[in-house]
């Protein structure tokens, strides 16, 4: 029987390319895989720019460290290169002060204002320090790393059913027996299994409501700069500029937690876009704009992900990764593929499990990202 990924987007792709690689009859449901955040993220690798913290800095840090094996892997599968970048990212602050208390300060080098602009040449004026995260980095998940995802598990047989929406999960005496679906013709009917993922992003809270998960919109654009105009990620406060190989500048992102699931740009989210450009860097106020988007980012409580056995035996979670989500897809698929398959876990992969488990919203608090 087959394992079901319910959900097409980042994690799903990852997690039905690690099952697949080891054996795994898997099949892959999606409503509409074109809205699933990984084809909206900037795709920045940055657990120390993001100035995390506890154990989803650990987190982050052991992902980062995985992420360049996983994509030689996923190019090895797939033929198709995934974009990947070691190139640094500088975090800029308007003072010395705030750069030294930044919560990732150990694990950057620390820039002063002719040093910020030999990383950033034409950063804005308002930026007199910054840190630099040498091992950060960006992968073009939009264009490149999506793609090489599908082609693999295709390529490794993973059957996938687009058009199809998840309404139910069937268990009974708490265990999985399968899911009930529509199809795109409007039909009903379930489909058997006796193991599931949950990665359904934002959505994945509709499907079992007793999971805190709901969605953080976001608005984004594209800006076709010089090659090489821009040699570092920027990570500004409210906006994040991202260069690609060929001069494609990926800006983002609005954060709009009262919008739920509403669609659309609106005119407050571009001009906040534009705002943060022209004050990290001016001269990109002239780049010919290419795209604009948006998309949903699904976020918990605490900001973590929700990872490992849900409350229904044989369900597993896969969600909630909010701004981390690419970041965090190579731990997530081999944290998650050694739960399916009963491989055995370090000490450090099983105490993020529970660090990470959807039971820690019933536990006393206790914040992962302070």
């Amino acid at each position: 029987m087959a394992v079901l990924i319910l959900g097409g987007g980042l994690m799903g792709l990852a997690l039905a390319h690690q099952l697949a690689r080891n054996g795994q009859r898997v099949e892959v449901l999606s409503r509409r895989r074109s809205e699933a955040a990984g084809f909206v993220a900037a795709g920045m690798l940055a657990p120390h720019a993001e100035g995390l913290s506890g154990d989803l800095l650990r987190l982050g840090q052991l992902s980062l460290e995985r992420i360049p094996a996983w994509v030689e892997q996923i190019e090895a599968d797939s033929g198709v290169s995934c974009g990947l970048r070691r190139c640094g990212i500088v975090v800029p602050f308007a003072s010395s002060a705030e750069r030294d208390v930044y919560p990732t300060a150990p694990w950057g080098r620390a820039l002063n204002r002719s040093e910020l602009e030999r990383e950033i040449p034409g950063i804005g004026p308002g930026w007199q320090a910054g840190l630099l995260f040498e091992q950060d980095g960006q992968i073009d998940n939009r264009r490149q790393l999506m793609r090489a995802l599908e082609r693999s598990c295709v390529d490794l047989g993973v059957r996938f059913q687009e058009g199809l929406e998840v309404l139910e999960v069937c268990q009974e005496n708490s265990r999985l027996q399968g899911v009930r679906v529509r199809n795109a013709e409007g039909d009903l009917e379930t489909l058997k299994a006796e193991q599931a993922v949950l990665c359904c992003g934002a959505w994945s809270g509709q499907l079992l409501p007793e999971l805190p998960i709901y969605p953080v919109k976001g608005q984004m654009l594209s800006l076709q700069g010089p090659r090489e105009a821009l040699p570092r990620v920027i990570f500004g406060p409210g906006t994040y500029l991202v260069p690609r190989e060929d001069g494609l500048l990926v800006v983002g992102a609005t954060s709009e937690r009262e919008a739920g699931f509403t669609d659309g740009l609106t005119p407050f989210g571009q001009r906040q876009l534009q705002a943060g450009i022209a004050a990290l860097l001016p001269e990109a106020k002239h780049w010919p704009p290419m795209e604009r988007w948006w998309g949903f980012r699904p976020c918990t409580p605490d900001e973590g992900p929700l990872l490992g056995a849900s409350a229904i035996e044989g369900l597993w979670l896969a969600a909630g990764h909010h701004r981390n989500g690419v970041l965090l897809a190579a731990i997530t698929a081999q944290l998650l593929r050694g739960c399916l398959l009963a491989e055995p876990l370090s000490a450090d992969e099983q105490s993020l499990l529970s660090a990470f488990s959807y039971e820690r919203f019933s536990r006393e608090p206790r914040p992962l990202n302070a």
